[in-house]
């Protein structure tokens, strides 16, 4: 008998046990018994939805200026992260300020499984396909490590623990150079290959409409597709068992336990889930910045700094905690704003990769906004602008 017919037969949770009676019971519309409706025509309409997003994803390379693509890939890159973290804090209850450790370990990973090793730095030469899979793998792995610091501690308490692998990771990069490189000239990754096709070329034979297929254009198209991936693989959690095991962690650990939920060890697994998407989001960095890795030379600035795991914080903070599409959102805010102002304001591209130098940089706009954003979003919708936008869209549907 399936799931469904046994809800149905017998009520809403007696064919369920733990956190899926729960679920049930909270899932079924106006309080009443059973699982909710599938309504088929909604699916067809999501997909077409979702089937029209990759097509206009595929053309946004050949129509958008190349300035643009680079906003754009950054703007994947820390929303990849995002979704990591707004799944550890928001659906599993747990606070983290260690995301920039994860992204230098997923950089360093990736830069030492690809590298050959013949420009004296330390390299296995492995397929970069591999590679990229092994340093998301060994990012998890590292959160997982962490196990036994984030499954007995909680609340500001697990913030301020795992700050301190900012501090680690800023000092391991510095006395290991022959693997991070050198703070002040870096190493190189190699560009992904993938079945021939070169990610990172940039004397493009292939065209499209007549628009050379170059790095930007195809980093676009790979940013976005594990952009998806990442988003499809954190839904599927969210939505499974997995994410209603952390959500009643997050809730009430007393009554997860006496559910049958072993809080010790969901609370590792969420770790370990934000810490691979961490890790993938610390490979896409290396690759944006045309395959360098370079370690920070202070703790409190730079790629892998206190500065960015903060700034993290504030795109789940933004976006609404818990929700993947707010991540996003929150990751356009936090990280597209300063390179989108000099192109805006100037049209020059090399303004992208540079601050400016008055007192009222797009980095220094930036901070005042998301500053004054999450004053405000505290203060007034606690829910982020995920639930601004479903309050909205709510609104829409009864006029």
């Amino acid at each position: 008998m399936s799931e469904t017919t046994r809800a149905e037969a017998t009520g809403p949770t007696a064919g369920a046990t733990g956190v899926d009676a729960a679920e049930t019971a909270s899932a079924a519309p106006d309080g009443q018994g059973g699982m909710p409706a599938v309504h088929p025509r909604r699916d067809r309409r999501r997909w077409l939805l979702w089937g029209a997003l990759v097509v206009v994803l595929f053309l946004v390379p050949i129509y958008l200026p190349g300035q643009y693509l680079i906003v754009s890939t950054w703007v994947m890159t820390g929303a990849v992260g995002a979704m990591g973290l707004t799944m550890l804090i928001g659906q599993a209850g747990q606070l983290s300020l260690a995301h920039s450790f994860f992204l230098l370990v997923g950089g360093v990973s990736y830069t030492v499984l690809s590298s050959d090793g013949t420009d004296g730095f330390v390299g296995l030469g492995l397929p970069t396909a591999l590679s990229l899979v092994l340093a998301v793998a060994i990012s998890a792995a590292v959160g997982a490590a962490f196990a036994p610091v984030s499954g007995r501690l909680t609340g500001i308490y697990l913030g301020v623990a795992s700050l301190s692998l900012v501090f680690l990771g800023w000092w391991l990069a510095r006395v290991l150079p022959s693997i991070a490189g050198s703070t002040s000239s870096g190493r190189y990754a190699d560009d992904l290959n993938l079945f021939g096709f070169d990610f990172g070329e940039k004397s493009p034979t292939l065209a499209i409409l007549g628009v050379p297929i170059g790095q930007n254009e195809r980093l676009f198209w790979l940013y976005a597709a594990l952009t998806l991936i990442a988003y499809f693989v954190a839904r599927g959690a969210v939505d499974g068992r997995v994410g209603r095991a952390w959500r009643a962690v997050r809730d009430n650990e007393a009554a997860a336990t006496v559910m049958g939920v072993s809080v010790v060890r969901q609370k590792s697994v969420a770790f370990a889930v934000s810490s691979a998407y961490a890790g993938l989001a610390g490979v896409m960095v290396v690759w944006w910045y045309d395959g360098l890795l370079k370690p920070d030379e202070a703790v409190d600035s730079g790629t892998y700094s206190t500065a960015v795991a903060i700034a993290y914080l504030a795109m789940v903070v933004i976006g609404g905690l818990g929700s993947l599409g707010g991540a996003i959102v929150g990751a356009a805010v936090v990280f597209g704003t300063p390179l989108i102002i000099p192109l805006l304001s100037q049209g020059d591209s090399s303004a992208v990769l540079s601050s400016g130098g008055t007192a009222f940089s797009p980095v220094v706009i930036t901070y005042l906004a998301y500053g004054a954003l999450i004053v405000l979003i505290v203060l007034f919708e606690p829910g982020g602008l995920a639930a601004l936008g479903r309050r909205l869209t709510a609104r829409l549907k009864r006029s």
